[in-house]
């Protein structure tokens, strides 16, 4: 019984990871990959201007790389988690 309700110690509201946003709850993990994909597509448009876009060896993982990375920085940074 013990072992159970220790399990069960990490499940409260106060540590849910939801953001209050425009009147609704948004989790965290979500406006944290918006941002990554917002920045691998503005990227992705300096990358094309300046050329550099054509030489790149494999588009999909560097730009899936990049957003994951600044998708990871943002939620550590501006939610803590």
């Amino acid at each position: 019984m013990a072992v159970a309700a220790c399990a069960l110690a990490g499940c409260s509201p106060a540590a849910a990871p939801a953001v209050p946003f425009l009147g609704a709850y948004f989790p965290s993990w979500l406006l944290s990959s918006f941002a990554g994909i917002a920045a691998a597509l503005v990227v992705r448009a300096i990358f094309v201007r300046i050329g550099l876009d054509d030489v790149l060896p494999m588009r999909l993982l560097v730009y899936l790389s990049l957003a994951a990375a600044v998708g990871f920085l943002v939620s550590i940074a501006v939610f803590g988690r």
